[in-house]
Protein backbone atom coordinates (compact mmCIF):
# COMPACT_ATOMS: atom_id res chain seq x y z
CA UNK A 1 0.00 0.00 0.00
CA UNK A 2 1.24 3.42 -1.06
CA UNK A 3 1.91 6.19 2.18
CA UNK A 4 0.26 9.15 1.56
CA UNK A 5 2.43 12.06 3.36
CA UNK A 6 0.63 15.45 4.10
CA UNK A 7 0.31 18.36 6.10
CA UNK A 8 -2.42 18.35 8.84
CA UNK A 9 -3.69 21.81 11.18
CA UNK A 10 -1.26 21.18 14.59
CA UNK A 11 -4.42 21.29 16.68
CA UNK A 12 -6.02 18.66 14.85
CA UNK A 13 -2.96 16.07 14.94
CA UNK A 14 -4.10 12.85 16.27
CA UNK A 15 -2.80 9.39 15.22
CA UNK A 16 -6.37 7.37 14.28
CA UNK A 17 -8.45 11.08 13.73
CA UNK A 18 -10.11 11.01 10.51
CA UNK A 19 -11.19 13.86 8.22
CA UNK A 20 -12.85 14.54 4.82
CA UNK A 21 -10.12 16.68 2.33
CA UNK A 22 -12.20 19.37 0.87
CA UNK A 23 -9.85 20.49 -1.50
CA UNK A 24 -6.77 23.16 -1.73
CA UNK A 25 -8.43 26.91 -0.32
CA UNK A 26 -7.53 30.30 -2.17
CA UNK A 27 -5.16 31.39 0.72
CA UNK A 28 -2.51 28.51 0.04
CA UNK A 29 -1.90 29.22 -3.87
CA UNK A 30 1.30 31.01 -3.24
CA UNK A 31 2.49 28.79 -0.73
CA UNK A 32 5.65 26.87 -1.26
CA UNK A 33 4.08 23.64 0.84
CA UNK A 34 1.28 23.53 -1.10
CA UNK A 35 1.87 20.70 -2.81
CA UNK A 36 2.17 18.73 0.10
CA UNK A 37 -1.24 19.90 1.30
CA UNK A 38 -3.08 19.26 -2.05
CA UNK A 39 -2.41 16.05 -2.93
CA UNK A 40 -5.19 14.46 -1.30
CA UNK A 41 -8.38 13.67 -3.15
CA UNK A 42 -11.35 16.13 -2.58
CA UNK A 43 -14.46 14.37 -0.90
CA UNK A 44 -12.68 11.38 0.22
CA UNK A 45 -12.01 10.89 4.19
CA UNK A 46 -8.41 9.94 5.46
CA UNK A 47 -7.59 8.62 8.44
CA UNK A 48 -4.16 9.59 10.23
CA UNK A 49 -1.73 6.82 10.85
CA UNK A 50 1.27 8.06 11.46
CA UNK A 51 2.81 11.46 12.86
CA UNK A 52 6.21 12.64 12.05
CA UNK A 53 8.10 15.51 14.12
CA UNK A 54 8.38 17.92 11.05
CA UNK A 55 6.72 20.88 11.89
CA UNK A 56 5.82 24.17 9.29
CA UNK A 57 4.74 27.53 9.89
CA UNK A 58 1.13 28.16 8.23
CA UNK A 59 -0.62 31.15 6.70
CA UNK A 60 -3.81 28.85 7.76
CA UNK A 61 -3.56 27.07 10.76
CA UNK A 62 -2.34 29.09 13.79
CA UNK A 63 -0.13 26.68 15.70
CA UNK A 64 1.14 25.75 12.10
CA UNK A 65 1.27 22.17 10.44
CA UNK A 66 2.77 18.61 10.75
CA UNK A 67 4.08 16.15 8.60
CA UNK A 68 1.46 13.31 8.72
CA UNK A 69 0.68 9.68 6.69
CA UNK A 70 -2.63 9.28 6.15
CA UNK A 71 -5.02 6.23 4.80
CA UNK A 72 -7.97 6.37 2.85
CA UNK A 73 -10.42 5.33 5.23
CA UNK A 74 -13.49 3.43 2.63
CA UNK A 75 -17.30 4.97 3.03
CA UNK A 76 -20.14 3.02 3.53
CA UNK A 77 -23.64 4.60 1.65
CA UNK A 78 -26.22 3.18 -0.29
CA UNK A 79 -26.76 2.84 -3.75
CA UNK A 80 -29.66 1.21 -5.99
CA UNK A 81 -29.88 -2.42 -6.19
CA UNK A 82 -29.08 -2.13 -9.98
CA UNK A 83 -26.24 -0.88 -9.58
CA UNK A 84 -24.86 -2.35 -6.56
CA UNK A 85 -21.69 -4.24 -8.12
CA UNK A 86 -18.47 -4.65 -6.51
CA UNK A 87 -15.54 -2.94 -8.36
CA UNK A 88 -17.51 -0.94 -10.83
CA UNK A 89 -17.53 3.02 -11.02
CA UNK A 90 -21.35 4.49 -10.12
CA UNK A 91 -22.59 7.70 -10.00
CA UNK A 92 -23.67 8.63 -6.57
CA UNK A 93 -27.25 9.66 -6.47
CA UNK A 94 -28.74 10.60 -3.47
CA UNK A 95 -32.61 10.18 -2.92
CA UNK A 96 -34.80 13.09 -2.27
CA UNK A 97 -36.38 11.46 0.81
CA UNK A 98 -36.53 14.24 3.72
CA UNK A 99 -36.51 11.57 5.64
CA UNK A 100 -33.85 13.03 8.64
CA UNK A 101 -34.66 10.79 11.20
CA UNK A 102 -34.47 7.34 9.21
CA UNK A 103 -31.86 5.55 10.56
CA UNK A 104 -30.29 5.19 6.94
CA UNK A 105 -30.30 8.49 6.33
CA UNK A 106 -26.72 9.02 6.73
CA UNK A 107 -26.17 6.17 4.74
CA UNK A 108 -28.17 7.53 1.45
CA UNK A 109 -26.37 11.56 2.71
CA UNK A 110 -22.94 10.36 2.98
CA UNK A 111 -20.67 13.10 4.91
CA UNK A 112 -18.04 13.81 2.70
CA UNK A 113 -19.80 12.34 -0.76
CA UNK A 114 -21.37 15.13 -3.27
CA UNK A 115 -24.38 13.89 -4.91
CA UNK A 116 -23.68 13.20 -8.71
CA UNK A 117 -20.17 11.83 -7.53
CA UNK A 118 -18.74 9.03 -9.11
CA UNK A 119 -17.21 7.02 -6.67
CA UNK A 120 -15.93 3.31 -6.49
CA UNK A 121 -17.97 -0.05 -4.86
CA UNK A 122 -15.07 -2.04 -3.43
CA UNK A 123 -17.73 -4.45 -1.48
CA UNK A 124 -21.54 -5.04 -1.64
CA UNK A 125 -22.61 -5.66 2.19
CA UNK A 126 -26.44 -5.89 2.86
CA UNK A 127 -29.64 -4.90 1.91
CA UNK A 128 -31.35 -1.71 3.32
CA UNK A 129 -35.10 -1.53 4.37
CA UNK A 130 -35.71 2.14 2.90
CA UNK A 131 -38.83 3.69 4.22
CA UNK A 132 -40.17 5.02 0.85
CA UNK A 133 -39.52 1.18 -0.38
CA UNK A 134 -36.62 2.35 -2.65
CA UNK A 135 -34.48 -0.69 -3.52
CA UNK A 136 -31.21 0.46 -1.67
CA UNK A 137 -28.14 -1.89 -1.02
CA UNK A 138 -25.80 -0.95 1.39
CA UNK A 139 -22.27 -0.32 -0.38
CA UNK A 140 -18.43 -0.15 1.05
CA UNK A 141 -16.71 2.98 -1.75
CA UNK A 142 -13.73 4.25 -2.20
Amino acid sequence: MMVLVTLIGERQVKEGNEFVYSGPLSECKDCRLKGVCFNLEAGKRYRISSVRRLHHSCRVHEDGVRVVEVEIVPIDATVNTKTAVEGSTVTLEFPECGEIGCEHYRLCHPLGLKDRQKVTIIEVKKKVKCPRKRSLKMVKLA
